[in-house]
C-alpha cells in the first residue's frame, strides 16, 4: 500500500491554484487545501507518487492552435513522448493542458510540464 505525501507550497498564488487543478484533472496529484496565513498563502498538495518529473518553461513560448497540434522540437524537448505527459498552456479561457487546448482549437503560452 502506498502513503500518501504531501508537499506544502509557499507563497500561493492564482496561477499556482490554476496549475494544480490541471495537474489535478489530468490525475497527477490529489486534493489540494489553500491555507491563508495572513500573508502569501499556502498551498497543501497531496502526492499520489504519479509525477516523473515537472517544471516550468522558460521563456514563455507562444504556441498557436497549429503550434499545439504540432508540437515543436523547442517544446517536444520537454517531454519523453507524444502521448506521455502534458505541456500547461494559459490562453485567453484560462489555463489548461496542451491536449484541451487542442480539443478547443485554442492555443496561448506555455507554462510548464509534467509527466
Amino acid at each position: 500500500m502506498r502513503r500518501n505525501k504531501q508537499a506544502l507550497i509557499t507563497p500561493a498564488s492564482k496561477l499556482i491554484i490554476s496549475v494544480l487543478r490541471v495537474m489535478q484533472k489530468e490525475g497527477y496529484i490529489g486534493e489540494f487545501e489553500y491555507i491563508d496565513d495572513g500573508r502569501a498563502g499556502k498551498i497543501i498538495v497531496q502526492l499520489l507518487g504519479r509525477i516523473n518529473k515537472c517544471g516550468p518553461i522558460s521563456p514563455r513560448y507562444p504556441l498557436d492552435y497549429n503550434g499545439l497540434l504540432r508540437l515543436p522540437d523547442y517544446i517536444r524537448k520537454y517531454l519523453p513522448s507524444k502521448e506521455i505527459g502534458i505541456i500547461i498552456i494559459s490562453t485567453p479561457k484560462g489555463v489548461m493542458s496542451h491536449r484541451d487546448g487542442i480539443r478547443e482549437k485554442i492555443g496561448g503560452v506555455t507554462l510548464g510540464y509534467v509527466y
